[in-house]
């Protein structure tokens, strides 16, 4: 009996060990990027926003978000003040000097061999679509070198727009920025057919640095959230920042006087929103 209690507890212990082992190779990087987006979003300015993003790649999927807002969960995880009110209530602040940095990208998207993930907050609500990967590629007999490192063309129809990519079969991982992935080799360089929208790979951290490091994206930004399709997520949004917008507004004034004051404020921030439609200039043009 006790040689029994004890193989049970050997066996128990190496079960362990080995869950761990699997978690834990699950969550080391096997590769991470940077890339810059060069993105016009407006069609009445030719002024182009410029973000830098990541890449993060598993054994298993590859994450993908914007450096500025995950710099933002790092600032505001280490910044938060809590203060207690009389009434029973709280209020959120920040320390002193804290700036959390800007960005129109919170989203976060899971690439997989299965599909994509997206992923974003609408309000205080953490939402996801999935969606499956792109198949459609069509890949050409053309070569390029893109700093210093050896490319080869593929172009595809996504969302509405015709796009443009330079892959590298060096790179053996299926991903790239956003939602493109599935092609033979890492995605460098991508580009829409008007050059809107240019995602290029800017920077890679060394294998020898990515030992043992692991993925540094909060599971909050992706786990837990409620499953939804891309066009009910968008009104979503739509719909949590017109009530910010609102909410906003209304403070420091008194009731009354605030009620004619937000419905005119919000009545020219609608004027606004619509006049902001007309030249809007997404980069899925398509849901």
């Amino acid at each position: 009996m006790y040689y029994l209690k004890k193989l049970f507890c050997l066996l128990v212990l190496f079960c362990t060990v080995l869950f761990y082992a699997k978690l834990y190779k699950k969550d080391t990087l096997r590769g991470e990027f940077t890339y810059l987006l060069k993105a016009k979003f407006d069609t009445r300015s030719e002024y182009k926003n410029e973000e830098l993003f990541t890449l993060q790649i598993t054994d298993s999927r590859a994450f993908f978000a914007s450096n500025k807002s995950l710099k933002g969960d790092s600032v505001m995880a280490n910044s938060g003040l809590i203060t207690n009110n009389s009434d029973g209530s709280i209020t959120l602040t920040w320390k002193e000097g804290v700036v959390i940095p800007k960005t129109h990208f919170n989203f976060t998207i899971i690439q997989s061999s299965q599909n994509i993930e997206y992923f974003d907050l609408a309000g205080l609500s953490l939402l996801t679509y999935k969606e499956p990967i792109i198949k459609n590629w069509k890949l050409l007999d053309e070569t390029r070198v893109i700093n210093t490192i050896n490319c080869k063309k593929a172009e595809v129809r996504f969302k509405g727009r015709n796009w443009i990519a330079w892959y590298s079969p060096e790179i053996p991982f299926p991903y790239g920025p956003m939602k493109f992935s599935g092609l033979p080799g890492l995605i460098i360089k991508i580009t829409d057919e008007k050059g809107d929208f240019d995602f290029e790979l800017v920077k890679s951290v060394p294998d020898s640095k990515l030992k043992g490091k692991l993925v540094n994206i909060k599971k909050s930004r992706y786990t837990g959230a409620i499953e939804t399709t891309q066009a009910k997520l968008k009104k979503a949004k739509e719909n949590a920042n017109a009530n910010a917008a609102a909410i906003l507004a209304s403070y420091g004034t008194t009731i009354i006087e605030g009620q004619e004051m937000l419905k005119q404020r919000e009545k020219e921030r609608e004027k606004i929103r619509e006049e902001s439609k007309k030249y809007a200039n997404p980069l899925e043009l398509e849901n």
